[in-house]
Formats: C-alpha cells, structure tokens, sequence
C-alpha cells in the first residue's frame, strides 16, 4: 500500500464523518431553513462527496483495478471538491450582501439569488467533473497527461484558473466585508463619541476571523493549483500526494468554520443527542452576518 493513498483514504474518512453529521443536523431541525443554513448544507453536502470520493478512490484502486472506474472516481472527486470551493464563493457573496444590503437580505429576492448561485454552481461543477468522462484525458495519449492522471495539462490549467478566479472574487469581497465592518464601528464610534475597547476588540475578531477563513482556504488549495500548472507528468508523484494532501483538510476545517461555531447548529446537535435541550443554556442566535 502507498501512504499517500493511506492517508488520503483516512482523511476522505474524517471529512465524510464530519460533514454527515451536518448535513444530518440541517436535514433534522426544520429550524435551519434560512439561506445562510441552506448554502452550508451545501458546502457540507459536496465535502461529504469529496470524502466519499476519496475513500471509493483508494478502494477502486488497491481491490478493482479499471480505467473506465478510476476516470468515473477522478471525475467525481473534481465536480465533488468544484462544488465546495463554488460553496465557499456562494458563502462569501451571502457574507457581503448581507452587511452591504442589511434592509433587503430577508426578502424572497435573496432567497431566490442564492438558491440560483447555488444551482449554477453544483451546475458547473457537473460539467466539470463530466469533462474527463466525456473524452477529456489522456487514457490514449499518455504525452497529454498532467500531475493528475488521467486528467489532461489543459484540464488540470482550466481547473487552476477557475480556482485562481474564486479565489480572488473571494478575496475581494472579503475586503470589502472588512471594509464595512470597520465603517459599520467607527459610524457607532461617532453616535457615542468614542471608540469604546468592546468596539475595538468586536471589529478587530472580525477581521482577524475572515484574514483566518480566507488564510485557511488559501493555504490549503493554493499550492496543489499552482502545482497543476507548473507540474509535470514525469515529476516524481510525491509531489502530488504532498500537494493534494493539504488540500483535502480544506473539506475537513471546512465544517469547524462554518457549522460548529454556529450556536443554531449546537443547539440543534444538543437536540439530536440528548433528546432534549437544556433551557439554563443560553444560546444566541447568529446572524448571516456574523463572522
């Protein structure tokens, strides 16, 4: 066995576990049916995929040895991991319209806003992870192959730049959420007069929580997509492992950051283990515009 397939095997585990028990959370408490709980559970619903893909991956190689089934896993994972990063992007877009249009979030025009990003993202994602099935590889042309067999270099450089575009449209609009929440602090500043150290230190968590949410992402995909386009079918494939690897975890943080922080979600994870729900626990409830 290779550790690599080991440990991709064993990290598409623990994402499918973690992001299983949110779907299950949103799926069982009628309560999380606002648009913010919605695109969670899709974010949730594509990493349990991803897991899932991981694990049918190492299991189609090591016991059922087949072109036509590995190109069927690889194209699973690639609209699988698609649809979460596409999450991610429909996330942040709520993030900002919620701060940028605080009167009208609410209204059935958002609701129909997200529920079209979303479509045309889990849209997209299918057709990507349709390419490769579809005649996209290099199955006859070992010469056309990338750092991701048996997806092609012009594949894996599509990928790449659509990763590179999220993630600066994400980037972007994470700056303009910071940009609002410090005029969103210094508005209250000048009503009261002064700055008080609560003020202060509300914005600067803020801030400091969307630098980490955007750092995380960064971090975790950022050198696999970089690798696709400078890499080399011929590169020893420890390269690859040791690229994707980190980008597997992404699918993995992914729930801590967006689900378990959420006091709604713990309520709920109260209810579904225990039965029933402590009133002496107090919990606020978070809005979309909480970071």
């Amino acid at each position: 066995l290779n550790p690599w397939d080991v440990m991709l095997c064993v990290s598409g585990t623990a994402i499918a576990c973690e992001n299983a028990l949110v779907v299950a959370i949103i799926c069982y408490s009628p309560a999380l049916r606002t648009p913010m709980f919605v695109l969670v559970g899709s974010l949730a619903t594509a990493d349990l995929l991803a897991g899932l893909g991981l694990i049918l991956n190492f299991v189609f190689q090591y016991v059922i040895r087949s072109e036509t089934v590995s190109l069927l896993t690889v194209g699973f994972l690639v609209a699988s991991f698609a649809a979460s990063v596409s999450s991610l992007l429909a996330i942040t877009v709520d993030r900002y319209l919620s701060l940028y249009n605080a009167l009208t979030y609410y209204s059935e025009r958002t609701v129909l806003c997200i529920h079209t990003m979303l479509a045309g993202a889990w849209g997209v994602s299918l057709c990507l992870g349709l390419l490769p099935v579809l005649g996209w590889n290099c199955l006859h042309d070992r010469t056309s192959c990338s750092v991701v067999r048996p997806l092609t270099k012009s594949n894996v450089t599509l990928l790449s730049a659509s990763f590179f575009l999220i993630f600066l449209i994400m980037l972007h609009l994470y700056i303009e959420i910071c940009k609002i929440v410090c005029r969103h602090a210094h508005q209250i500043a000048l009503q009261q007069h002064f700055l008080t150290a609560s003020h202060y230190v509300t914005t600067k968590k803020g801030v400091s929580t969307l630098a980490i949410i955007l750092g995380t992402f960064g971090a975790s995909w950022l050198p696999f997509a970089i690798y696709c386009v400078v890499g080399d079918a011929d590169y020893p494939s420890v390269y690859t492992y040791a690229t994707l690897l980190p980008a597997t975890y992404n699918s993995m943080i992914n729930p801590i950051i967006y689900a378990y922080r959420n006091q709604e979600i713990q309520r709920s994870m109260w209810v579904l283990f225990c039965g029933c729900f402590q009133a002496k626990v107090s919990f606020r409830s978070r809005s979309p515009s909480d970071v």
